[in-house]
């Protein structure tokens, strides 16, 4: 007998981190859900930025960056692997390890997008992270019924143009719904 997952894919959405969740990692997180299946889920963080921008990232991983390469913020993914980098990018071009995970969106875990990127060559909008956020089979969905996360379709603006500052609260709005105006004590009636 073959089962089929019983519950739809939140791939490709954003999950929201509600008030009430006080993790440290996660409290007013803002994540993009790269995969979501039977087998669990795997995201980004997109709002908390590293202590370091992608230029001096490329000089780390010894890639000479462009003398006119724009600044770029980096992110920190999520607290699994935060020494492997994933870059989020819309997907006009394909590298080595580029998967689409959404809509015109896809994920490349290759060098070889940093060296285009570095010399200016890279995709439109991209967004670079280091690690991520990983839950094991029925975890989110587990988070979920616990009001741990709102879900919303993913934004370009929000996860490209936004100051990651404002990423949380822009988020919610497209809900209509102000965070700071909610408990952050959770309760069930």
């Amino acid at each position: 007998m073959v089962h089929a997952d019983i519950h739809p894919t939140l791939q490709g959405q954003l999950l929201i981190a509600m008030p009430s969740l006080q993790d440290s990692y996660f409290a007013h997180a803002v994540t993009f859900l790269c995969e979501h299946n039977d087998q669990g889920a795997m995201g980004l963080v997109v709002n908390q930025p590293a202590e370091f921008n992608l230029e001096q990232l490329l000089r780390q991983v010894e890639i000479e960056p462009a003398d006119d390469l724009p600044l770029q913020t980096v992110f920190r993914g999520g607290p699994v692997q935060p020494e492997h980098g994933f870059v989020l990018h819309t997907s006009e071009h394909r590298w080595t390890g580029t998967r689409a995970v959404a809509d015109s969106l896809a994920l490349t875990t290759s060098r070889d997008i940093l060296a285009d990127m570095a010399a200016g060559r890279g995709p439109l909008q991209a967004l670079v992270a280091l690690g991520y956020a990983g839950w094991g089979p029925g975890q989110l969905e587990s988070e979920l019924a616990e009001n741990a996360w709102l879900v919303v379709p993913a934004s370009p603006s929000i996860l490209f143009s936004l100051p990651p500052d404002q990423r949380w609260d822009a988020a919610a709005q497209l809900m209509g719904i102000d965070l700071n105006l909610i408990s952050q004590v959770a309760g069930h009636a």
